[in-house]
């Protein structure tokens, strides 16, 4: 159920109510008790989305994308321009654990 922000348009007065979406406005104000109040349409709250379904990176801000977009094409350039430094099939190969012990 919905909680609705009301306001008395005689005395000023605000006052929230959780009430059934299917139920009537409340027009009695609780402070005068006149037949006064509105409902105040207002910005609303902000949509939670629970579950295992959501991730937070789903809906991040354009900032957000924009800096990790710039980061994945640097990182795409940096990547290139190692692995282009050794076409030539030469001697270089990963050195294997035996190579890599220092011996004593």
């Amino acid at each position: 159920m919905p909680t609705y922000d009301y306001k008395c348009k005689k005395c000023d007065h605000t006052w929230e109510s959780f009430q059934s979406i299917t139920a009537k406005p409340t027009k009695k104000c609780p402070e005068c008790g006149k037949q006064s109040a509105q409902r105040v349409i207002g910005p609303g709250a902000g949509i939670i989305f629970k579950g295992s379904g959501f991730y937070q990176t789903d809906y991040r801000s354009d900032s957000y994308k924009k800096g990790a977009e710039a980061a994945k094409k640097a990182s795409e350039s940096s990547t290139k321009s190692e692995g282009s430094g050794n076409k030539g099939g030469g001697d270089s190969k990963p050195a294997t654990k035996s190579e890599s012990k220092s011996s004593d």
